[in-house]
């Protein structure tokens, strides 16, 4: 059985994540990228929810969001936050904690041009986490946008969405084992840019 001590384990966790991921896309079933992005809120409380990676490399993990959801004000407020993907048909667990940064303008516009229309205006008319009276309000406005951009070449990209990415402070594999005895590395970066990596007890 492979990782018997943090040795064996590769140095690099990006290259590592790399790997996991591309199993996963090949062989979990249901969004592959799917990971529960936690925030710090009001009082220190913590809250997640299931987002969607929408790339990642050495500089991070990226997602995209409403920034005046409530995520997004979280975020605002303590730019820290943990994620967690979980890939049931591979049995295998990755968890992220780190430092977030919004990225720039243009790869959001990027990213935003990529999506369905509906999608797109979708964004528009969401007040994403706010009270909603009504589905049919929200239903209204989303009429009202997809008429307001009838036509358009380009739906642009409201000033409130963005992207965000993780930079990664800790990352931890866990491989899960029969009766519980599951495999677990954590890697830290180091002030010199170095990964330590060491064994955890399940």
């Amino acid at each position: 059985m492979p990782y018997n001590s943090a040795d064996e384990w590769p140095n690099d966790p990006h290259n590592l994540f790399h790997l996991w991921m591309q199993d996963a896309e090949k062989n979990e079933p249901n969004d592959p990228n799917a990971m529960c992005l936690s925030t710090i809120g009001p009082e220190n409380m913590p809250n997640s929810r299931m987002v969607l990676l929408k790339g990642y490399d050495k500089n991070g993990f990226i997602f995209y969001t409403n920034s005046e959801s409530q995520k997004g004000r979280e975020l605002a407020a303590n730019m820290k936050a943990a994620l967690c993907l979980y890939w049931k048909s591979l049995r295998k667990q990755v968890r992220i904690q780190g430092m977030v940064e919004c990225i720039s303008a243009e790869q959001a516009d990027i990213y935003f041009n990529s999506r369905h229309p509906d999608s797109q205006i979708g964004a528009w008319a969401s007040q994403q986490s706010r009270p909603l009276s009504h589905r049919e309000v929200f239903d209204q406005r989303f009429t009202e946008f997809k008429k307001k951009f009838e036509g358009c070449e380009m739906i642009p990209r409201p000033d409130y969405w963005n992207g965000y990415r993780v930079t990664p402070q800790k990352i931890e594999f866990w491989i899960n084992e029969t009766h519980r005895l599951h495999r677990r590395c954590i890697y830290k970066l180091q002030s010199n840019g170095d990964w330590e990596r060491d064994m955890l007890y399940p």
